[in-house]
């Protein structure tokens, strides 16, 4: 059986038509990604560098999480749709537990970046690391598959796909 195509549902949280959720997500998802990395840096040569180098990544992570949440739960809450499929659930619900691991470890590493790392921050970053891959496929799939905040170029393209 086909699977049903979707018309296109512009974002609420746009600029000039251009949907902001997906401009801020690299950002989080480079930093939290990037500290489970120097997470692994510091394990491996017990050098302090890496362990304040994971504290400001996962800092810029949360505050760079929370920023682009406001615009996705923004999209989550006005657009039907998005609630309407399990993929818009396990996004909005997998990236706000990921952000809130992110607040816990950002708050184990800000007395000694060196202690907390060893076995909570890799472990924490790891887990982020892994949730970010699952929910990231989750918000593809509400974009081009759902066609959420993702509006083609409608009757510019001819069936196969290529401009008019």
């Amino acid at each position: 059986m086909p699977e049903k195509q979707w018309d296109g549902v512009k974002s609420n949280a746009a600029i000039a038509g251009h949907p902001i959720h997906p401009i801020l997500i690299p950002f989080p998802i480079a930093f939290l990604v990037g500290a489970f990395l120097t997470d692994i840096g510091y394990w491996v040569t017990q050098d302090a560098f890496w362990a304040r180098a994971s504290l400001w990544l996962v800092a810029a992570g949360v505050v760079s999480g929370a920023v682009a949440a406001i615009f996705g739960l923004t999209d989550f809450l006005t657009i039907r749709r998005a609630r309407e499929h399990v993929a818009g659930w396990i996004h909005f619900l997998g990236n706000a537990f990921a952000i809130s691991l992110g607040l816990i470890s950002w708050i184990l590493r800000m007395g000694d970046p060196t202690q907390a790392v060893l076995p909570w921050g890799i472990l924490f970053t790891a887990a982020i690391s892994l949730i970010l891959v699952i929910t990231g496929w989750y918000g593809g799939e509400l974009a081009y598959r759902y066609g959420i905040g993702f509006v083609g170029h409608g009757r510019e393209q001819n069936r196969t796909g290529s401009s008019t």
